[in-house]
């Protein structure tokens, strides 16, 4: 299980390295010069993060550091002997300073946090039951992240299905909905809305405009899903009990001083992105501004209070380990290092290698397609892991915060709409997705295969992004 969590926080590592832009032109690495074989190393990246957990899960827990390494040095080997030793220097400060670091500060302090709360007791999964559940982990999901979500909320709900013979759908609709798309309305919520936020989008603008389309998803999904529960429960009844091996009982909660915590890490990143008192440090030609340097090192802080207050049996009752964190660690810095080159070929528009993939989002009259960049951005973080994604697309979009914001604000919308709610397509679209699988296989509930968890999100989730684009994204 650590292994699947740690998958979410990598995908979003690769999200990370995408903002390394700025610095690229700064240093000279010239992205009209290169090839797509520069693409390689960080494709062979992405393509080990994904299947290495499925194809061979025992030699990928053992080796993930390796992999990551090879990546890494396919990429940064060949970059400093080609374009020089500072150039690269230049563009690894920028994307370590003011992407990865902050980063991955932020998903230790909410995975750590989030992996004090623990709910106890047992509820019957009746469809009403069943369906606050999901509504309840769907709402926590953007000021917890979908991977604490995840984490908190799926046990318990295995526990109040663990007597019912149909159940798979349960645990379906929770990936779709406590895994993903609940992640949708804050920074916190899902890795790329993150990074978005370190980019300069304001903390609330995915609030505002991703409210009406997340309401239409969750409503959507939550009505489709009492009538699919009750339909099943229903035909439950004519049929023998099951013996329940976790019988009802009061419900309590545990570590509920994570949860002030967890509103401290809010307000530390609210503070970051209200405080501006113009003070920052030249490291390596990148300018670290004091306020974000305040905001990494409180998270820090509540991290730590996070440990020393929470009694040690809630941690072990969600089972809690550093593996993940240790792993993401590791992945990420093979991402940001193998995304440079890639980034670089971004930048360089309809001049670099990916001149095709900027005609493919972009009308004849030089504006936005943003049926385009929701289907592409989706369909791409089905596969590759929302995170990177949606830097890509960021980038596509011209990369400049303030104007996606007003006036390319459709099209910042449907690129973290791709992101957020696509992920659900697939088992390895989002972090959790995985981590939510193997729980819920580990505790007899027998998941559907790979491509017949897509079954599920082609006959559910398809329709509803076709009617978000016909209603939003036109």
């Amino acid at each position: 299980m650590a292994r699947t969590i740690g998958r979410a926080g990598i995908a979003a590592a690769l999200l990370l390295c995408l903002p390394a832009g700025p610095a690229l032109a700064a240093t000279g690495i010239d992205g009209a010069s290169m090839g797509v074989l520069w693409a390689l190393p960080f494709t062979g990246m992405l393509l080990s993060i994904a299947l290495g957990p499925i194809l061979f899960p025992h030699f990928w827990e053992l080796n993930y550091g390796k992999f990551a390494a090879f990546w890494a040095a396919l990429v940064l080997v060949p970059l400093v002997a080609l374009r020089g030793f500072e150039p690269a220097l230049g563009a690894l400060a920028h994307t370590a300073l003011l992407e990865y670091i902050p980063f991955i500060i932020l998903l230790f302090a909410l995975f750590t946090i989030a992996g004090g709360i623990l709910i106890m007791g047992n509820l019957h999964g009746t469809p009403a039951t069943n369906t606050a559940l999901l509504a309840i982990g769907t709402l926590m999901a953007s000021f917890v992240g979908t991977t604490g979500a995840s984490i908190i909320m799926i046990r318990p709900v295995l526990r109040a299905n663990d007597s019912r013979r149909y159940n798979v759908h349960v645990v379906v609709f929770f990936i779709f909905l406590v895994s993903n798309i609940g992640g949708s309305l804050t920074p916190l919520g899902d890795p790329p809305l993150f990074l978005g936020f370190l980019r300069g989008v304001d903390f609330f603008w995915t609030t505002t405009h991703l409210l009406p389309e997340t309401l239409m998803a969750v409503a959507i999904l939550l009505a489709v899903f009492y009538a699919l529960d009750g339909w099943f429960y229903r035909k439950e009844e004519g049929m023998p009990s099951l013996q329940d091996p976790t019988p009802d009982r009061d419900i309590k909660l545990y570590g509920k001083v994570n949860f002030i915590l967890l509103g401290a890490v809010i307000a530390a990143i609210l503070m970051s992105a209200s405080w501006k008192p113009g003070i920052a440090f030249d490291i390596l030609g990148s300018k670290v501004e004091i306020q974000n340097v305040v905001r990494d090192v409180v998270l820090l802080a509540l991290a730590g209070l996070s440990l020393r207050l929470t009694p040690k049996p809630v941690r072990a009752g969600n089972e809690f380990t550093w593996g993940p964190i240790l792993e993401v660690a590791k992945l990420f810095a093979g991402i940001f290092v193998c995304i440079i080159p890639v980034l670089a070929m971004l930048q360089a528009g309809r001049n670099g290698a990916f001149s095709g993939l900027v005609a493919l989002v972009t009308n004849p009259d030089g504006s936005h397609n943003t049926v385009a960049y929701f289907w592409m951005t989706g369909l791409l973080s089905s596969f590759l892991d929302n995170a990177p994604t949606y830097l890509v697309f960021f980038e596509l979009a011209g990369g400049d915060p303030k104007v996606l914001m007003t006036t390319g604000a459709l099209t910042l919308a449907a690129i973290s709409a791709g992101a957020v709610f696509m992920g659900a397509n697939t088992y390895i679209g989002n972090a959790p997705n995985f981590m939510v699988y193997a729980i819920a296989k580990d505790r007899k509930v027998k998941m559907p295969s790979f491509f017949g968890y897509m079954a599920w999100s082609g006959a559910i989730l398809i329709p509803i992004f076709i009617l978000q684009t016909l209603i939003f994204f036109r």
